[in-house]
Formats: structure tokens, sequence, C-alpha cells
């Protein structure tokens, strides 16, 4: 996929150091602007049917959109993860050992309930 996550953390927090924005750059400021740039990210999807919105790939426009309102998603969390000290890939992986437990593949495949709804 590229660049592991340490790298791009590191690329964005040097693009944040570089202008002097960790001043700005509260835990909770940082928790709102992940929220507005994924409300962004939805705002894609806005009164367009299911196969508009699957078709946003495949357009070149949609297609950037996509990507810089993902890319945005992205840096706020590991501007997140920076300031907060959290190892997004250690904490990744412990939360899909977490899941694991909840979601057993046998009770759980080809199904969209959650893990304490009945069945």
């Amino acid at each position: 996929m590229g660049a592991d996550l340490a790298e791009l953390s590191r690329l964005v927090t040097a693009f944040r150091d570089a202008r002097d924005w960790a001043q700005f750059h509260s835990l909770r400021s940082l928790i709102v602007s992940l929220n507005l740039e994924a409300g962004e990210l939805l705002e894609l999807t806005q009164w367009k049917a299911d196969d508009e919105i699957e078709a946003l790939p495949a357009d070149l426009h949609g297609r950037e959109a996509l990507e810089d309102e993902c890319a945005d998603v992205l840096m706020y969390l590991l501007l997140i993860a920076d300031r907060a000290g959290i190892d997004l890939e250690a904490a990744t992986r412990a939360k899909l050992v977490k899941n694991e437990a909840k979601y057993p593949v046998e009770r759980f495949r080809g199904s969209s309930r959650k893990y304490d709804a009945a069945g």
C-alpha cells in the first residue's frame, strides 16, 4: 500500500511543524477536525442513490474528491494518535483481536447484526 503509518505520521507532523500549527492542535480540536473532515466525506454521498455513490471511484472528479477527503480523515487521525501517544498499528491489531472474540466467523459470517443482538 505504500508508506507505512509511521512514515505517513512523520510526513504529516513535519508538514504541521513547518507551519507551527501544533499550537492549535489540542486533542479536542483534532477530534473535532477529524469529524468535520468525515462529514465532508459523507457529504459526497448526499442526495445520491447507491449506484451513483458506487460510481464515484470510476469518475475522475469523484475519485479525486474521495481521495482528498479520505486523506484528510487519515491525516487528522494520525495527528490525534501523535498527540495522544497512540501506536495506531498496535491499537488496530489489538482491536482486531477484540473484534474476533466478539464476532467469531462461525456465528457472524454474512450477518450484519451486532455482537450483543440475539440470534
